[in-house]
């Protein structure tokens, strides 16, 4: 129950936030911007290297934040934000009229469907909609939707038709609290009880979920 309800506050907090936030970003001048970007997330936002995400149809909230939280990671040398040297590097000299750009651009194209392989079914099904209560690991659903497409208020992803490896990847750096840019620290509370089969049979399973 404490879980819960400090889930509905988090919400609440988010929607604020979002309607506090009216900046808005220019689609034709985010895809004008985007050349640099098309090397390893392609040239319709669905990277064809699947340890990089599609960046294609997610929540232009989402994208705005870890581009900030990049920026961060890389000027405080990983003690906020998120770091990742590449990414970093790439979003370092971003203004936040370009992020806003960018991210409204890469939020209006389709991300292109994946699939959830038949062997993952029965576990992954039961982990993200049930969770494991004995465990106290929180189920996806109550975040990330039935259909892993999160939301935009709130600030939760869209996982779904997300590269398997590239959503093993960051499950991985969760749980070894290498990526820690989480709110309230969620995600990676969820990872570290998880095992690596969960996690592999979870990364393939929201893939599917359209």
């Amino acid at each position: 129950m404490k879980k819960l309800a400090l889930l509905f506050s988090l919400l609440a907090g988010c929607s604020t936030w979002a309607l506090a936030n009216d900046a808005q970003g220019n689609i034709e001048a985010g895809l004008a911007k985007s050349q640099t970007c098309v090397a390893c997330h392609g040239a319709d936002g669905n990277s064809q290297l699947t340890n990089y995400p599609k960046i294609a149809g997610q929540h232009a909230r989402y994208i705005e934040k870890q581009l900030k939280e990049f920026k961060l990671g890389m000027t405080t040398n990983g003690k906020q934000g998120r770091y990742d040297a590449v990414m970093g590097g790439m979003a370092l000299p971003l203004s936040d009229q370009d992020i806003l750009d960018l991210s409204a651009y890469y939020s209006s194209l389709p991300m292109s469907e994946n699939n959830t392989p038949e062997d993952v079914v029965d576990v992954g099904k039961v982990l993200y909609n049930a969770g494991d209560a004995e465990r106290g690991l929180v189920a996806c659903i109550a975040c990330h939707g039935p259909r892993g497409n999160g939301t935009e208020l709130s600030g939760f992803p869209k996982i779904s038709g997300q590269h398997a490896d590239y959503n093993k990847l960051q499950l991985t750096k969760f749980k070894a609290a290498e990526r820690n840019n989480d709110l309230n620290g969620m995600m990676q509370d969820i990872a570290i009880k998880l095992t690596d089969a969960e996690i592999d049979a979870l990364s393939k399973y929201v893939g599917g979920l359209h």
